[in-house]
């Protein structure tokens, strides 16, 4: 099918599924915002309000804080659905089950299990290092190296 427009290839290819969270309908994020990475990264120590509206913002649009506040979304609840949104912007179909224990335990490995489709990898990258990936083995492409006998 050709599509028209952005709009219906996005539709198309990324989908476009929301979800109702406290009678607030929300899109599911299908990409990572450019510049969201690194933003959580200097915000992630941060307990203020403001550096969680933000984030809130970026992933899901700039009225979902404010509207889930509003429906009684609490410090818990939205950090639950802000590591949600984060993994399903990476490509991980977690359930709000696995990011609330992500949340409670400290452990946030748990919302970003290691898959083949990490984003490290994607770009060719070593999990551990973040460094270009190397091969295991190399397989030979050419004959047996012959040696004249005399």
């Amino acid at each position: 099918m050709t599509n028209s427009s952005w709009d219906d290839f996005k539709r198309e290819v990324f989908g476009a599924r929301t979800e109702t969270i406290e009678g607030v309908e929300v899109r599911v994020p299908a990409d990572v915002p450019f510049g969201f990475e690194q933003r959580l990264a200097e915000l992630t120590d941060s307990a203020e309000q403001e550096d969680v509206e933000e984030l809130v913002a970026v992933l899901f649009g700039p009225d979902t804080f404010d509207q889930l506040t509003e429906a009684g979304v609490g410090q818990i609840g939205m950090l639950t659905i802000l590591t949600w949104g984060m993994a399903r912007a990476s490509g991980n179909a977690i359930t709000f089950q696995q990011a609330y224990e992500a949340i409670t335990s400290g452990d946030l490995g748990k919302a970003f299990p290691q898959t083949p489709q990490n984003r490290a990898e994607r770009r060719g990258q070593s999990k551990s290092t973040g460094g270009r990936s190397k091969p295991t083995s190399r397989a030979s492409t050419g004959s047996a190296r012959r040696t004249s006998r005399a």
